[in-house]
């Protein structure tokens, strides 16, 4: 039998999109091998050029010229893998929920990830754990204390100095904390209701929140001590979703858009509620030429830097509600009326 080639994915342990991929792998049944730590040394060794800037994880895929190139942006590697790989899709066939999920997969990296951020660097607990387990993770178990804690130091000063781009400041944190403790109840009033966001199978979405949720819940602190104190279901589905290879796809299915549980729509107000006005206001800071952007969400003032990437997420969702035809369209122009995300449609 020819040996099957393994797609090399390169990350870490506590990067919430290298658990995504993972747990993408593992529900496909692609085969994989992962390397944690020391992303850019690995990749020399293989006389690869690491991409600039180096993200979490870099997957290894092979170009039209059959070369290994690093890749790095999940949400297109996804799509590539249905095409190459299309058993156990991940992406809804119905065009309409498909772009539900498509929102969906987009606010877990996008917007959930600045739960993760915030509550991983803003409080010195959480800090101090991150900062002592990190170096540990991406170097070696065994490197000697002195090494370890000149690393911490650096990686902390690093990330904290980070903060910005998720728009954690002092202005926003009990923004973000009120939003982090209102997702938790939501996530857990819909799975007492539907195994997964859109009925008994997965989704990418239902992934891309869950590789956020693998860090809040399985990693710092403060934001585990609120799930365990909200939502034990919330914390179960975070262990289901690890390894689904062995799903039954053949037996389960997709709830339709129109029939799904009212739960669904709470989730998308909360999206509609703290995702959107960022993205407006922050699509119009990259457009005028803006260093700085200010807004007004859930009745308070969030500030943060412009971020150039998240100007180009609203533009793909854009890009993706046009592929739609007008029946579409209007279905899910239906099912978000009144969440406050129909205006990113327009």
């Amino acid at each position: 039998m020819k040996d099957v080639e393994k797609i090399q994915i390169f990350g870490a342990t506590p990067s919430p999109y290298t658990q995504k991929m993972i747990s993408v792998f593992r529900y496909k049944h692609i085969a994989y091998e992962a390397f944690m730590g020391n992303v850019v040394g690995r990749l020399h060794k293989l006389n690869i050029e690491p991409p600039k800037p180096v993200l979490l994880p870099t997957i290894l895929l092979r170009d039209e010229s059959g070369e290994l190139q690093p890749t790095t942006d999940s949400t297109p590697i996804i799509r590539r893998l249905e095409k190459e790989y299309p058993a156990r899709k991940l992406l809804p066939e119905d065009p309409a929920l498909s772009f539900i999920n498509y929102l969906l997969e987009d606010f877990g990296d996008e917007w959930v990830t600045k739960y993760m951020f915030h509550y991983r660097w803003h409080f010195e607990e959480d800090a101090d754990n991150a900062g002592t387990i990190l170096p540990l993770v991406d170097f070696a178990i065994n490197a000697p204390e002195d090494l370890l804690q000149e690393f911490k130091k650096g990686i902390a000063e690093r990330q904290i100095g980070r903060l910005w781009v998720v728009g954690s400041n002092a202005t926003t944190a009990d923004l973000i904390d009120t939003s982090y403790r209102r997702f938790v109840k939501l996530m857990d009033d819909h799975l007492s209701k539907s195994q997964f966001l859109f009925g008994d199978k997965p989704s990418s979405a239902d992934f891309a929140i869950y590789g956020q949720l693998t860090q809040l819940i399985g990693f710092d602190p403060t934001s585990r001590e609120i799930a365990y104190a909200t939502s034990r279901r919330l914390v179960a589905w975070v262990d289901v979703m690890a390894d689904l290879s062995g799903h039954d796809v053949v037996n389960s299915s997709w709830t339709s858009l129109e029939d799904s549980p009212s739960t669904l729509k709470e989730i998308m107000k909360e999206f509609g509620k703290m995702y959107v006005p960022a993205l407006l206001a922050n699509a119009n800071a990259i457009m005028e030429g803006d260093e700085t952007w200010e807004t007004e969400i859930d009745g308070s003032v969030w500030k943060q830097k412009a971020f150039p990437y998240q100007a180009k997420c609203l533009k793909w969702i854009k890009a993706e509600f046009n592929t739609l035809s007008e029946n579409n369209k209007t279905r899910v122009k239906t099912f978000l009326n009144g969440t406050g995300c129909e205006i990113i449609l327009e």
